[in-house]
């Protein structure tokens, strides 16, 4: 079996994660956090997709953590981002973190916005 390392290209990938925070370039971002190819910052959460809206024409989607279980993105959330153009994937914070490191590799248009895992 050949191993072949990852390359990220212009993406930051996410290393890791604890209860109220994500690790991503060797530096330690509390939760809630937006994840995209410019970098990563402690975000506002569900009340303010604003930060994610100003990503329209960046992003084809993004991945939303919703912590540490399955939950529903709230309606008002959901409608105001896909109005900007990007959908919205809803998974567990968990799962959100391996896929956007698998997208990014692969150089696709994504975000994480991430949750807390603690809870």
């Amino acid at each position: 079996m050949q191993l072949n390392e990852i390359q990220y290209s212009d993406a930051l990938p996410i290393e890791g994660y604890g209860d109220d925070f994500f690790r991503i370039d060797g530096e330690k971002i509390a939760a809630p956090a937006l994840v995209h190819a410019g970098g990563a910052v402690h975000w506002a959460g569900l009340d303010d997709p604003s930060a994610i809206i100003a990503m329209a024409g960046q992003l084809d989607f993004i991945l939303l953590g919703t912590g540490k279980d399955l939950a529903h993105a709230p309606k008002a959330f959901r409608e105001a981002v896909e109005a900007a153009g990007i959908g919205v994937e809803v998974m567990k914070t968990d799962s959100a973190c391996r896929t956007y490191n698998v997208l990014v590799s692969e150089g696709r248009r994504v975000a994480a916005a991430l949750l807390p895992v603690a809870g």
